[in-house]
């Protein structure tokens, strides 16, 4: 019988080298059930279908297609899912595209076990870690982003963040994880999760990468 205490994790990897790896890395972590290993986007998608996941590890060039459509697929059926890439390839486009499809941290394949491990636990603590010159990339893009003007027809209402979905947004954006906003706020965790949730629902968004990256185009918070 599988343990619910356990992080469900799905593993979408194409290298055998690499997949065993991340296999060997978790099985040897506490508190972690790989549920599925998957080498393409359609067995990928199938498992993230057929069970619950908590976590998702995923590769970006499949050979059937682009691991985002894992993400997608992850992201719109089970919202609360972590999603983490690793992958080799750290330009823009592939950055900003695995962000706006849902995942909140981007690796490289050159991290080590204790890298992959502590972001690992950051992403699941409400952390949005990634490589330190991915992280520049997209710093880099959202700063180069125009706000979007205010809708000139009174028939589109624009979206608006309270002062407090604002400044928990813009914490997320900078790093913190969900433990470091409870003690900077003094707030409870429920607290963060009620508002990030709010924060999703107003801006049509399944994940933290996703909000800071769409609040940060439409000018609602300043990085």
């Amino acid at each position: 019988m599988a343990d619910p205490d356990r992080i469900a994790t799905l593993i979408v990897e194409d290298d055998p080298m690499f997949r065993s790896r991340f296999e060997e890395i978790l099985s040897r972590a506490d508190g972690y059930r790989i549920v599925a290993s998957a080498a393409s986007v359609a067995d990928g998608i199938a498992a993230a279908r057929a069970n619950r996941i908590d976590l998702l590890v995923v590769d970006l060039g499949l050979p059937d297609g682009d691991g985002t459509a894992v993400i997608r697929e992850i992201s719109e059926r089970q919202p609360e899912c972590a999603v983490m890439v690793v992958t080799v390839f750290g330009d823009e486009e592939h950055v900003v595209n695995a962000i706006e499809a849902g995942a909140s941290s981007y690796l490289l394949k050159d991290c080590n076990e204790q890298e992959f491990m502590a972001a690992i636990r950051d992403l699941l603590a409400g952390g949005s870690p990634m490589n330190p010159m991915v992280a520049r990339l997209v710093l880099d893009r959202m700063r180069r982003m125009p706000p979007q003007p205010t809708p000139a027809s009174s028939l589109d209402k624009p979206i608006e963040l309270s002062e407090r979905e604002t400044e928990i947004l813009t914490l997320v954006a900078k790093g913190f994880s969900f433990a470091d906003i409870c003690s900077l706020l003094s707030i409870t965790n429920n607290t963060v999760k009620t508002h990030i949730n709010r924060i999703y629902r107003k801006l049509a968004v399944h994940s933290r990468g996703q909000a800071v990256y769409e609040a940060t185009r439409l000018g609602l918070i300043e990085l």
